[in-house]
């Protein structure tokens, strides 16, 4: 049996991140903002590329991606439709966290499947942010019930798993299981998930929802991980950089549209400015507030990006459905998408000029 050679695997995904981008996520981004809609091939598509295992380790079908390579990826695919983009990177987490789990029975039911991406699966962890939390966990016999508020939820209705975390109310440890999207919908018509759909000006067919949850049981079985809340901290620096690929990616597309637009100077003083931007977020992955510093960075600069394609673009920019016009409000969901505090007094500052 021959081995994959991995710097090919690794050129190939790249290449299939490139085409995909540019030739269905982008030419159908318009109708996708219009509808509210991702079609279901942009999912196999990525499925079929490979691209739902990226994040994997190789011992369990990954490709071995070097981090920078990983980002890049994720960076193309946003360049192509953000809503789409945003809705798929949430996978990663998932796929890392069963990697990583020592719940081997829910690891061999859901990890290949995982990262084959015939299960497609999301995340609900922003219930353990703040403090005090608004998700919490009670431990019962043989599991937990789960209750209170997850803000924003993406992928309601096109996932089949999802990954919802709590703060365990006697030790403030997090707790993080993951539930077919089938017990939810279950739990919902049984009045223990109540789900509540959020209007969004941009990325609205990410079909974010608001979920409350009302002593939701969680059977032991379906716990992937338990750490401290110290620990669940500093891992996410880690998602505070992957998501920090959102800006880039836009920046990607309005580079591209202004060369389009005769504007090449300025298309490249922007890659410039993003390759200036990218280092730093990449050399404040073990310092959380220079990371965070460095993503109110990244996000400023989309929004230079954009505004400077409506520039480029003229009046057709005021024109809804518009190239230029929708690249300008999604700037505006990345600059609150998987924000902190501390990252939103930073773009307060940068904004306001204090």
């Amino acid at each position: 049996m021959t081995t994959p050679d991995p710097f090919a695997r690794r050129a190939a995904l790249r290449a299939a991140a490139l085409r995909i981008a540019d030739e269905v996520l982008f030419p159908s981004a318009a109708t996708v903002d219009r509808t509210g809609v991702i079609p279901a091939t942009h999912w196999q598509l990525l499925a079929d590329a490979g691209l739902y295992g990226i994040a994997a380790p190789v011992e369990d079908g990954g490709p071995d991606l070097p981090f920078g390579e990983l980002t890049e990826i994720l960076e193309v695919l946003t360049s192509g439709c953000l809503a789409t983009a945003f809705t798929w990177i949430q996978h990663h987490g998932v796929v890392i966290s069963l990697a990583r789990t020592t719940n081997h029975s829910l690891r061999e039911e859901l990890l290949d499947a995982a990262v084959a991406g015939t299960l497609r699966a999301g995340v609900a962890y922003a219930g353990v942010v703040p403090t005090p939390p608004r998700m919490t966990a009670t431990r019962v016999d043989h599991g937990w019930v789960f209750s209170g508020h997850a803000p924003f939820v993406s992928g309601w209705g096109m996932l089949d798993l999802l990954q919802i975390s709590a703060r365990d109310a006697e030790t403030d440890d997090v707790v993080a299981a993951i539930l077919p999207a089938s017990d939810l919908a279950a739990s919902s018509a049984a009045g223990r998930v109540r789900v509540t759909p959020i209007d969004l000006a941009a990325a609205a067919a990410t079909q974010t929802v608001s979920l409350d949850v009302d002593s939701l049981p969680i059977p032991d079985g379906r716990v992937v991980g338990r750490v401290s809340l110290e620990e669940f901290s500093a891992n996410q620096n880690v998602g505070v950089r992957l998501n920090g690929t959102l800006p880039f990616g836009l920046l990607r597309r309005c580079s591209a549209l202004l060369d389009v637009a005769g504007r090449p100077h300025e298309a490249r003083r922007l890659r410039e400015r993003a390759d200036v931007a990218r280092t730093a977020l990449d050399d404040a992955m073990d310092d959380a507030a220079a990371l965070l510093s460095a993503r109110a960075d990244a996000a400023q600069l989309a929004v230079d990006a954009t505004a400077a394609l409506v520039a480029a673009t003229g009046g057709q920019a005021l024109i809804r459905g518009a190239d230029a016009e929708r690249l300008y409000r999604e700037t505006s969901f990345v600059l609150v998408a998987a924000s902190r505090p501390e990252l939103k007094q930073a773009l307060l500052q940068r904004f306001s000029g204090t």
